[in-house]
């Protein structure tokens, strides 16, 4: 049975990514600062550890006399473009420490395989209708917020690691990831589980506020389906980071439609100041499609598969309120 260490698996992708390990059969250790806030872990083994601290990343990949045949690096200081605008100094301190660490522990440990999770911030603005950017245009560098600067940082510590241990580095650029099981309120949540909460909230015939002007162009990719592409970058021969994402760009405000048409409901959009980010993505996957992977879910079936989760946590927070 092959064994495999998931870093960031009490987060949304993480846990995604440790259910779909254990239905290919593998023995999973979770390792996390925090549990997972919507469901137990289906790691055989979780530990809660500071993955800022040089000894917990080694802790984390101690499996006694066996060593994992592959770590999965998704533990990060993240959250969606609010966050991201005000906790630059968070970020890039905490981020950087984890990556630093943990890929110097696989490393020197021995891993044979090391995945990173890495995102499409590293890429600088895009006008709208720009030509797919494929994954070598993201040099000469220039992101947008700090975020993409330790990303674009940490994607260089990995493979200088790579070259001076051996040890094969398998890297991915995520597009906007949402799905059941996420954060979906408090400051930290990304901008779809952001809209169904707030749809969710309105009444029908009612508005909520969106940040910006709504003409900012994104792709959303529900979580399967990312996890899919991660699980078969893992055991590609790709040695170069792959962008995973859906072709399919929308506005904020196609966003926001999509979601009230789901829910069923007339809803209103006020526009107001907040940060946006960039205004445009269009990233080629071919890369990513060489593996055989392909998307699954268009925007609205899996917005179809949120909203319904995203509003029973809503009545739940509700309910709990009037007690």
């Amino acid at each position: 049975m092959k064994r495999a260490v998931v870093c960031g698996a009490g987060g949304f992708i993480g846990g995604h990514l440790v259910k779909r390990l254990k239905r290919e059969g593998f023995w999973v250790r979770g390792v996390d600062i925090k549990t997972h806030e919507f469901c137990k872990s289906f790691a055989d083994e979780f530990l809660l550890l500071d993955l800022r601290i040089p000894g917990n990343c080694v802790s984390a990949l101690d499996l006694g006399q066996e060593q994992p045949d592959e770590v999965y690096q998704l533990a990060a200081d993240m959250g969606g473009m609010g966050f991201i605008h005000s906790a630059e100094c968070e970020i890039m301190h905490n981020n950087v420490l984890i990556n630093i660490h943990m890929t110097d522990a696989a490393a020197r440990g021995g891993v044979p395989r090391y995945f990173y999770s890495s995102s499409v911030c590293i890429y600088r603005d895009m006008k709208f209708g720009e030509p797919e950017m494929v994954e070598e245009q993201a040099y000469p560098a220039m992101p947008d917020n700090e975020y993409g600067w330790e990303k674009l940082y940490s994607e260089r510590v990995a493979y200088a690691f790579a070259r001076k241990y051996g040890m094969k580095v398998r890297i991915a650029r995520f597009q906007n990831c949402y799905g059941p099981e996420g954060t979906w309120t408090g400051g930290r949540e990304k901008a779809p589980a952001a809209i169904c909460r707030k749809v969710a909230e309105a009444q029908d015939g009612g508005t909520i506020d969106v940040w910006g002007d709504g003409t900012a162009v994104r792709s959303y990719i529900y979580v399967d389906d990312l996890v899919d592409g991660i699980y078969r970058l893992m055991h590609s021969d790709l040695e170069s980071p792959a962008n995973i994402g859906l072709p399919q760009y929308v506005s904020v405000t196609d966003l926001v439609n999509t979601v009230a048409d789901v829910a069923g409901k007339r809803i209103g959009i006020r526009y107001v100041d907040g940060p946006v980010g960039v205004q445009s993505r269009n990233f080629s996957n071919e890369k990513i499609y060489s593996t055989g992977w392909e998307p699954k879910f268009m925007l609205k079936d899996g917005i179809s598969r949120t909203y319904p989760w995203i509003e029973k946590q809503v009545q739940k927070s509700r309910e709990q309120s009037a007690e």
